[in-house]
C-alpha cells in the first residue's frame, strides 16, 4: 500500500544522513518515477525534505526533524506498549517501564486504558535471570566477551563468546554469538550459564549471521514415534503437537505418530507420561525404555525389604 511505502520511505530519511532515489526504488520494488511522487507527496504533507543532484547528491531530511508521533495509530501504540512491557517482566533495572511512561505522557490520545495485549516473559528464575540479562544487553552493545559457566548433557565447560543476540524462544532465554572455543556460532542457554562475567573487547565481526530459529534446523528429525496413548492424554497431545497428531481408534485411545529429534528428549518425555502411554516403534525407544523402567523398578524395589 502506498501509505506504508511512504511511512517507510520517512522512517529511512529519519536514520540516514542522505539517500538516492534508486536506491529507494530497489529497497521499495518501485520505479524510480514512483519514489519521486512518492517524495513529492511528502513534501505537501509538511515533511521538510531536500533533494540535491550531481555527484553525492541525493534526498535528505531536515537537521533536526522529529517525526510527528500521529503518524502512529492507536493500534500502532499498543502494540508498542505490550512489546515494552514483555521487556520489563524480565529488566531488573525496570528501564521499560520508565520508557512506557514517558511515551505515555505525550500519547493520551493513542494509548488507552484497556491494555488488552499481556506478555510476561519472567520465568520460576527471574531472581537469577534479570541479572544476565542485563549484563549480556550491556556486552553486545559495548562490544564485551562474555565469560561463563556452561552445564550441558555432554558436561560442563569454561566459554568465551562474542555475543550478538538475546533471544527469547520455546519459554526459554538464550544468547546467540561466536564460540572461541568452538570457533564458530553457538546459541546458549541462559539457565544453563553461571559465573557470568566480562572478560575483555572484541571488534564486531562483519555479516554475523541471523541465527535460523526454525525447528527444523536446530532439531533437525532422526526418526518418527509411534505410540498408543489412554484417552484421558487428549489435551496433552493437542497442547504439545496439536490435534493433528493423532487419531482416536475404536477402543477410544489414540493413535500418536510424530517425528522427533533426539532420543533424551523423546525418552524424558515418555517417562513423563507414565503408564498412560505405550510405545510402539522404534523398537530401539521400547527397550530403552524397559531397561530404564527395570532399573527404577529394582532400585526402589529394595527399599520394600
Amino acid at each position: 500500500m502506498k501509505i506504508d511505502r511512504l511511512i517507510g520511505i520517512l522512517s529511512v530519511l529519519l536514520q540516514k544522513e542522505k539517500v538516492t532515489a534508486p536506491e529507494l526504488a530497489a529497497r521499495f520494488e518501485v520505479s524510480r518515477r514512483t519514489i519521486n511522487r512518492d517524495i513529492e507527496d511528502l513534501c505537501k504533507a509538511g515533511i521538510p525534505i531536500f533533494t540535491s543532484q550531481g555527484a553525492g547528491g541525493g534526498i535528505s531530511i531536515m537537521d533536526g526533524y522529529k517525526m510527528d508521533r500521529t503518524i502512529l495509530s492507536s493500534k500502532d501504540m499498543q502494540m508498542i506498549m505490550a512489546g515494552l512491557r514483555s521487556l520489563d517482566s524480565v529488566s531488573g533495572s525496570h528501564y521499560y517501564g520508565q520508557l512506557m511512561e514517558k511515551l505515555k505522557a505525550g500519547s493520551s490520545d493513542f494509548v488507552s486504558g484497556n491494555e488488552s495485549i499481556l506478555i510476561d516473559l519472567s520465568s520460576w528464575n527471574k531472581a537469577s535471570l534479570s541479572p544476565k540479562i542485563e549484563l549480556i544487553q550491556d556486552a553486545i552493545e559495548l562490544g564485551k566477551i562474555l565469560k561463563f559457566q556452561y552445564y550441558a548433557p555432554s558436561g560442563n565447560t569454561e566459554r568465551e563468546i562474542e555475543p550478538y543476540f538475546l533471544i527469547f524462544k520455546w519459554s526459554n532465554w538464550y544468547v546467540y554469538g561466536y564460540c572461541l572455543l568452538r570457533n564458530d556460532y553457538r546459541m546458549f542457554k541462559l539457565n544453563r550459564m553461571t559465573d557470568m562475567v566480562h572478560a575483555g573487547s572484541f571488534e564486531k565481526r562483519s555479516a554475523v549471521p541471523i541465527p535460523d530459529l526454525s525447528n527444523e534446523k536446530l532439531f533437525p528429525p532422526k526418526a518418527k514415534v509411534k505410540a498408543v496413548f489412554e484417552a484421558s492424554m487428549k489435551w496433552h497431545l493437542v497442547e504439545e503437537f496439536g490435534i493433528e497428531s493423532f487419531t482416536e481408534m475404536p477402543n477410544g485411545k489414540l493413535l500418536f505418530e510424530h517425528e522427533y529429534a533426539d532420543d533424551e528428549g523423546l525418552l524424558s518425555w515418555m517417562l513423563s507420561c507414565k503408564e498412560t502411554v505405550t510405545v510402539l516403534e522404534p523398537e530401539s525407544i521400547r527397550e530403552e525404555l524397559f531397561r530404564i523402567t527395570s532399573e527404577i523398578a529394582e532400585k526402589y524395589g529394595g527399599l520394600k525389604e
